[in-house]
């Protein structure tokens, strides 16, 4: 479930209010995605996978975890190295390196010339628009 937002790396992008299938959050006067509807969450991880700056933290629990709970905690996950966690483990966050600088495929710079095609020439073309003979 959804626990907490870090207001300080925040970009206030709206990403995580866009991806959330069940509307959890709500945009605050600052710009920054408040937790609105924290019943409402899934624990689907949307949020947490699409927050280009990792600033959100959902808890694999699927209830809420109470103010007393290390997972509400914003200091002791990210001592934890949580925030992003979830990006990482699927490949999306830190330490990742995009697939278009991994590939080493060439580079295609020009389309080389092709030979005149060796297939033979198509069917005649009828003169009207269907090839249906009347009778």
């Amino acid at each position: 479930m959804i626990e907490i937002v870090d207001a300080a790396a925040c970009i206030a992008c709206d990403v995580c209010v866009k991806v959330c299938p069940t509307d959890v959050f709500d945009r605050g006067v600052d710009g920054i995605p408040v937790i609105a509807r924290q019943s409402d969450c899934q624990t689907c991880f949307m949020c947490e996978a699409y927050c280009p700056v990792d600033a959100l933290y959902v808890s694999p629990v699927s209830g809420p975890v109470g103010p007393e709970s290390p997972h509400a905690d914003a200091a002791t996950v990210t001592r934890a190295g949580l925030f992003g966690g979830y990006r990482e483990m699927v490949g999306w966050g830190r330490g990742r390196t995009s697939g278009a600088l991994r590939d080493r495929n060439p580079l295609l710079k020009a389309v080389p010339p092709l030979p005149e095609s060796r297939l033979p020439a198509p069917s005649t073309v009828a003169d009207t628009p269907w090839n249906h003979t009347d009778g």
